[in-house]
């Protein structure tokens, strides 16, 4: 399918990107690896009467840990995440999601800031950031604001950032001591699918008796954007992570998700699996067995 005619830019530097950015608005695009920015106009879902290529602007790129976190530049490629030693070593979450990222050429080309720009909510890098308590950092022509990625998804397909502002990074604060963490994806197929549903845990237990002392939770699919699980981490706050307990806690983590029904899977389906999800996440991150399990 022949997409529309368009102009085309490509910037050598942040403050050349951004003017270009103040200048066209919404009749312009950003584009990184372009996964699903090509896919869109192809169909015709969008017509950018110009698109402002990002992959020179050097200000973009990049990992950088310093005593505080890591810096995650919006450029960087779900390859680059999946195999850094800095992000498998002291945010191994993110490593796994970004290796359940559609297959090797699609995680060589497409960047985590593209990823979470389109804001589907079943990006799979989302939940991975939110048990992190990431924060985006966006910026324009009139300066930079900082907010907790929780707050960065309004909506399927939607974020909060304004049409002269372009995401330049992701701040992801040090993990707190004994976390233990893993992410999990339910799709129809053993690669290269959308999730159904997926989940992200992050732990913080106490390393005498075991006990959940705090508890993150993160689901994608199921709800109009990337969600935290607030309820269902104060009940796992200050629990022995038993059995009953995760039980209770999937049957919680149900009600507080929203799924739609589509032609992959039924609204029902998905609050199912997010009982199911949740309970093996739990467990695989405890370090305890579990079956086979999504992608």
């Amino acid at each position: 399918m022949r997409m529309r005619r368009f102009e085309f830019s490509s910037p050598s530097s942040l403050t050349e990107g951004l003017a270009l950015i103040g200048q066209y608005k919404e009749r312009a695009k950003v584009i990184a690896g372009g996964t699903d920015l090509l896919v869109q106009m192809k169909s015709k879902i969008v017509n950018p009467e110009r698109v402002i290529s990002l992959l020179n602007v050097p200000e973009l790129s990049g990992l950088k840990k310093n005593g505080k976190g890591l810096r995650v530049g919006a450029l960087a490629k779900h390859a680059l995440l999946e195999s850094a030693p800095e992000v498998k070593e002291g945010w191994g979450i993110l490593a796994e999601a970004a290796h359940k990222v559609g297959s090797p050429q699609i995680r060589n080309l497409g960047t985590v800031g593209g990823n979470l720009c389109n804001a589907s909510p079943a990006a799979d890098t989302a939940p991975a950031l939110l048990v992190l308590e990431a924060e985006a950092v966006l910026v324009s022509q009139k300066g930079k604001r900082r907010i907790p990625l929780e707050a960065f998804f309004s909506g399927p397909g939607m974020t909060v950032m304004e049409k002269d502002e372009i995401l330049q990074e992701i701040f992801i604060p040090q993990v707190p001591a004994n976390s233990v963490w893993t992410y999990l994806k339910l799709g129809r197929r053993k690669s290269l699918d959308l999730a159904l549903v997926s989940t992200a845990v992050l732990l913080i237990q106490d390393s005498q008796s075991g006990i959940c002392q705090r508890a993150r939770v993160a689901l994608g699919a199921v709800s109009p954007t990337p969600m935290r699980a607030k309820e269902t981490e104060e009940f796992l706050r200050g629990k022995e992570l038993n059995e009953s307990i995760l039980r209770r806690a999937g049957e919680i983590a149900m009600k507080e998700c929203r799924p739609i029904a589509d032609i992959r899977a039924s609204a029902e389906y998905r609050q199912e699996m997010v009982k199911v999800l949740l309970g093996r996440a739990i467990q695989k991150s405890m370090g305890i067995p579990i079956p086979p399990t999504g992608i």
